[in-house]
């Protein structure tokens, strides 16, 4: 008996769904400091699409707004140091 030398079938992940697309009401803009931290890195990075599983419209809005609360400091634009 020969275990573990047959090919084992890949799983592939289930696959992520825009929370922005799958509820209307939710509105992206940058004076939601909330919403926008759930998109940011520890350290103030903004994380992609293929981790938090938004569509690429919803992303590029979601980086503006990211951008606009940073240009008036609501957001770091990077946490130095801890």
């Amino acid at each position: 008996m020969a275990f573990g030398k047959g090919k084992k079938k890949k799983r592939r992940p289930k696959r992520k769904v825009c929370r922005f697309c799958a509820d209307s009401t939710i509105r992206i803009d940058y004076k939601n400091i909330s919403l926008l931290e759930q998109f940011l890195t520890d350290r103030g990075k903004i994380i992609p699409r293929r981790i938090t599983g938004t569509c690429s419209k919803h992303q590029r809005w979601t980086a503006l707004a990211i951008k606009q609360a940073r240009n008036i400091a609501l957001l770091p634009y990077a946490v130095l140091g801890e």
